[in-house]
């Protein structure tokens, strides 16, 4: 049950991945000691969810190896403001600092200023801001002309 509701919330925060996709993700974390989930629940009705990794590559601003990171978070809209993040957030730091870990990062998209502000709240502090693009090639002509072998 706990799983299903995971990946029903999850769409919130990934609604480019189908609930298939999720639910294979979430099988996947279970599975790796290098992730983890955790439910906060009240009365035994969940109210929301974190998703811890520890990371071993590139984490921009972080200078120790391997970092926590919060993959993602979320809670019930009506349990919001209470507590229920922090505590999710409190267990999901422990667990990354019991891994070896002395950081920890996150991301948010600029746009989501709730989430910037609950960052900021728990002491973290903005590292860059990343702006992503994409170039279909096909979709546009080159300019490069081929001269024995060397572009120009």
């Amino acid at each position: 049950m706990a799983l299903f509701i995971m990946d029903i919330w999850a769409l919130v925060l990934w609604p480019d991945h189908s609930r298939e996709e999720l639910a294979k993700e979430f099988d996947r974390i279970i599975d790796t000691p290098k992730e983890i989930g955790f439910i906060c629940k009240k009365n035994g009705t969940a109210l929301g969810f974190i998703i811890m990794s520890l990371r071993f590559g590139h984490i921009t601003g972080a200078t120790s190896m391997p970092v926590g990171y919060v993959e993602g978070i979320y809670v019930k809209e009506d349990h919001r403001k209470l507590g229920v993040a922090r505590r999710l957030y409190d267990v999901g730091e422990q667990w990354v600092k019991n891994n070896g870990c002395t950081q920890i990062g996150s991301d948010t998209w600029d746009w989501n200023d709730d989430s910037i502000v609950f960052h900021e709240k728990l002491g973290y502090k903005k590292v860059c801001m990343l702006v992503c693009f994409i170039k279909n090639m096909d979709e546009t002509k080159s300019n490069v002309v081929q001269k024995s072998g060397i572009a120009s």
